[in-house]
């Protein structure tokens, strides 16, 4: 394998390394096990540290127009090609995560929309107009200005969601 190869499985690799270590701090902290969880966090940053590193190495970073293009390829790659068979796949088994995948299907619509309105201001030479970005802690959809009063892909309460800085 070349390195650019080496690079890519371990840019893969470190990013999920530092997802899981976030949920098992998360799990430690339900647990009362304060200290574990901030090692668990500690590793997951450390995780962070190598993605980005080998990322960069990789030339995965480019200008912010460049970004945003991959941005919008990748999030239109996962609704309409990546999560649909997995969506339908989970429905027939009726699996457990037949919501949650279409709700990760139905958010990166979202995501992609909001990626291409970015890419269309950037186009304009412009940044995107001051507005305040939520978050909804369940499903992962994200809303510019106020968030709406009931999500529109799992329903959880506008209140819940999280303003992102």
């Amino acid at each position: 394998m070349s390195t650019q190869e080496n690079l890519k499985v371990a840019f893969a690799g470190e990013s999920q390394a530092n997802r899981k270590y976030l949920a098992f701090a998360r799990q430690a902290e339900k647990e009362g096990l304060s200290q574990i969880a901030r090692l668990f966090r500690a590793a997951a940053e450390a995780e962070t540290i190598h993605a980005l590193g080998h990322l960069a190495n990789m030339g995965g970073v480019g200008t912010t127009l460049q970004n945003l293009e991959a941005a919008v390829a990748g999030e239109t790659y996962e609704y309409t090609e990546m999560y649909p068979p997995m969506v339908e796949e989970a429905r027939r088994e009726d699996h457990r995560a037949k919501t949650l995948l279409d709700w990760a299907n139905r958010a990166e619509q979202v995501h992609a929309r909001l990626f291409r309105q970015a890419l269309e201001a950037m186009k304009a030479g412009q940044d995107l107009s001051q507005m305040d970005v939520y978050l909804c802690p369940v499903c992962g959809d994200v809303e510019f200005g106020p968030p709406p009063e009931r999500c529109p892909i799992c329903n959880t309460p506008g209140a819940k969601y999280q303003k992102i800085g």
